[in-house]
């Protein structure tokens, strides 16, 4: 098949390239700047210069496909970045979904992600629930904005299937997750929140469910690629037990909200470590948990657990 996808210089956009190449198909990516491309054309892939802005661009880019892997998204935490997630994520989705539908309407997976669900006060949901209310950070707020326009697009027609992955990880994590986590791993302390957690999947195991949603996925419909839920306290003990690195302190989740407003205010005056930015830290106190049985029932997905994944991260 051939197969066009944009966010390929990423962490996750990275690891589908590599698995759509070694699959067999032959992919051609948007890539912002070639000259950080490099690894993408060893492995073969068809370069198209250009972001999300550029129509021209994205027509060149689908021009032939059968599908195309909409991957690209902004991952920031922090009040100063408020205005490039919106035109990354909300807008960028919107330009890249027209040129799927100018395209002919070519069959889209589109990269959602748990985040929409914001807060689940320690509940499971599945694809059924719909959050009303504050999102916790701009990040979570505008990809549930994006989630609406992919939606939106999927009504009007595109072939278009969602996928909502949680937390991920593995090697070449350059989030906040995966900066504690190798800092962890390597025998630093580091400070945690008491309360807050996440479903933990590993990256390959994600790009492989892009694969499936491409080949298996129905239409209109969105697939929660959630691993393994553990509170961060139960998982960041667990990496430190297999690495033999020092376990986290935790702190109260009041203690940490505190924090978040006070450094929210000061965000206004400086740039401060993602980490600590309010929305980081708000984050870090919720619950982001799904419920990936469906995604296991239709698309036949089957993540692996935080144990092998952290073994196979941090320890080979």
């Amino acid at each position: 098949m051939k197969y066009a996808m944009t966010g390929a210089t990423g962490f996750l956009g990275g690891a589908l390239a590599r698995l759509l190449v070694d699959e067999g198909h032959e992919v051609t990516a948007l890539v912002r700047r070639p000259e950080a491309a490099t690894d993408l054309r060893d492995l073969g892939v068809t370069i198209v210069q250009g972001d999300l802005d550029d129509a021209a661009a994205l027509d060149r880019l689908l021009e032939g496909r059968d599908g195309f892997f909409h991957v690209a998204g902004w991952f920031r935490f922090g009040r100063r970045e408020s205005d490039q997630l919106h035109r990354v994520n909300v807008q960028g989705t919107r330009n890249a979904l027209d040129a799927a539908v100018r395209a002919g309407g070519v069959r889209t997976v589109y990269t959602s992600t748990t985040a929409i669900n914001s807060d689940t006060r320690g509940h499971v949901v599945d694809e059924s629930y719909r959050f009303t209310g504050r999102h916790l950070n701009d990040y979570d707020r505008t990809k549930a904005l994006a989630h609406e326009v992919a939606v939106e697009y999927a009504e009007r027609g595109l072939p278009l299937v969602m996928v909502q992955p949680s937390v991920i990880y593995g090697p070449g994590d350059t989030s906040v997750v995966g900066e504690i986590s190798r800092r962890i791993a390597a025998g630093k302390r580091v400070l945690g929140p008491r309360g807050g957690g996440v479903c933990w999947v590993h990256v390959d195991d994600v790009a492989a469910g892009h694969l499936l949603a491409m080949e298996k996925g129905r239409p209109g419909e969105s697939y929660l690629l959630c691993g393994e839920p553990a509170t961060f306290e139960k998982a960041f003990s667990k990496l430190a037990e297999i690495t033999g690195g020092r376990r986290p302190l935790l702190l109260p989740a009041g203690v940490v909200r505190t924090m978040a407003r006070v450094n929210g205010a000061l965000e206004r005056l400086v740039p401060l470590p993602q980490d600590f930015t309010e929305g980081a830290m708000l984050a870090a106190t919720a619950t982001y948990y799904g419920d990936a049985s469906k995604a296991e029932r239709e698309l036949g997905w089957t993540p692996r657990g935080l144990e092998e994944g952290f073994t196979q991260t941090f320890v080979g």
